[in-house]
């Protein structure tokens, strides 16, 4: 059985490529979505409604065709359901046509040129949104779901990006097309269609992964918080990935939920803390610092662990007394978590070592002694930081 993987544009009739019409044409059978469907019903031929990889796929084992054709929108390769789909076709004569995605169209609309562009589904989710934005200068967005173009402004916004400029293109190809643009604080009170994508262009964005973030810049309270040099050492002890999901426990200010939430741009950073104070600053900085993807739970540890989604790095800031527990819940979330823990005592570090010990495990142990400058008069004087210790490891 020859089974056709279509990419069929916009809308089916005015993108869709030559080569994709011949495919469409020669199929016996048409599988796709109702919306997909509707252009290729004066052909007459057998369909079948749905969008499901796995009920195409029995479909297509039943179906007693010689030819297929399954249509997704936009482009196979960009965010589609081929990727599911394909495994599923290993004993099919399968072929895959391209076709025209909605960030190729979107950006020819408007001028926009998308080699450096970051690309990112808003498909059954909500985040990532504003630590992009403030990471790339330019974000598409593939919208659905929940998000929609006025929650992605307002949450912009939110986040302390109003002056970021935004294009919304809705029901692209089709006759109700519609492109605006405007900044995304002008925006989010706007009206927009639920099949809509977003370009978003942020002339000041950072460009970097911020490390050794000034301690000046965070909005303090009378919380601990961990400095610069610790933060930056330990956020590298951890070798956070791009898509990691990073547990901060006793994130105090959040100043290392921060910065772990830069290198996780992809991922999302847990923070927990006891204390009502410490979740607020958390809260605050991170949308001060544009970290959408920062969410902030209020709770004993490790009993405010049970539950959270499993982590692959953590980073324990304060443990409240509890190491031993708190580390048997990271264990039992995720046995191979990358782990580093700060500690200021040489209790916190008895402990610590200890608790890794009772797994076997092997822990890295470093002593950071920070001196920084200070002018008194028309001297330049050194003034000592508390020695820092950082124990660092897997359990298993």
């Amino acid at each position: 059985m020859k089974v056709y993987i279509v990419g069929i544009g916009m809308d089916g009739r005015n993108t869709l490529t030559r080569e994709g019409w011949k495919a469409v044409t020669e199929a016996e059978l048409i599988i796709g979505a109702e919306r997909m469907l509707a252009p290729f019903a004066e052909l007459g031929k057998e369909t079948l409604c749905s969008y499901i990889p796995q009920e195409i796929a029995e479909a297509l084992r039943s179906c007693g065709k010689d030819t297929a054709a399954v249509l997704m929108s936009g482009d196979c390769g960009f965010f589609s359901g081929t990727k599911k789909l394909l495994p599923l076709l290993g004993d099919y004569d399968t072929e895959t046509v391209p076709g025209i995605s909605a960030a190729a169209y979107l950006c020819a609309k408007t001028g926009i040129s998308y080699e450096k562009m970051k690309f990112v589904s808003l498909h059954g989710q909500n985040g990532n949104i504003a630590v992009n934005v403030m990471m790339n200068e330019y974000c598409f967005f593939l919208l659905g779901g929940e998000m929609t173009a006025a929650g992605l402004c307002s949450r912009l916004a939110a986040y302390g990006l109003p002056e970021v400029t935004v294009y919304i293109g809705e029901e692209l190809g089709y006759e109700g097309e519609r492109i605006v643009s405007g900044t995304a604080g002008s925006l989010r009170d706007g009206s927009f269609g639920r099949l809509a994508a977003a370009v978003v262009y942020n002339p000041q964005f950072i460009g970097h992964i911020p490390s050794a973030v000034s301690d000046g810049s965070f909005i303090r309270g009378g919380i601990p918080m961990t400095k610069s040099e610790v933060r930056c050492i330990a956020a590298a002890k951890l070798d956070i990935c791009s898509d990691s999901v990073v547990w901060d426990i006793g994130c105090g200010t959040g100043s290392v939920s921060v910065e772990a939430a830069y290198r996780c741009a992809d991922g999302k950073v847990l923070a927990f803390d006891r204390n009502a104070e410490a979740a607020e600053l958390t809260r605050k900085n991170a949308a001060a610092f544009g970290c959408d993807n920062i969410i902030v739970q209020e709770g004993e540890c490790p009993a405010v662990l049970a539950g959270a989604e499993p982590p692959d790095k953590v980073f324990i800031g304060g443990s409240g007394g509890n190491m031993k527990d708190i580390l048997e819940a990271v264990y039992r979330a995720n046995p191979k978590a990358d782990i580093a823990a700060a500690a200021v005592s040489l209790e916190t570090l008895r402990d610590t070592a200890e608790a890794f010990g009772q797994y076997g495990a092997e822990c890295e142990v470093t002593q950071i002694a920070v001196t920084r400058t200070e002018r008194i008069g028309a001297h330049t004087m050194l003034r000592a930081q508390n020695p820092v210790f950082i124990i660092s490891g897997r359990l298993s």
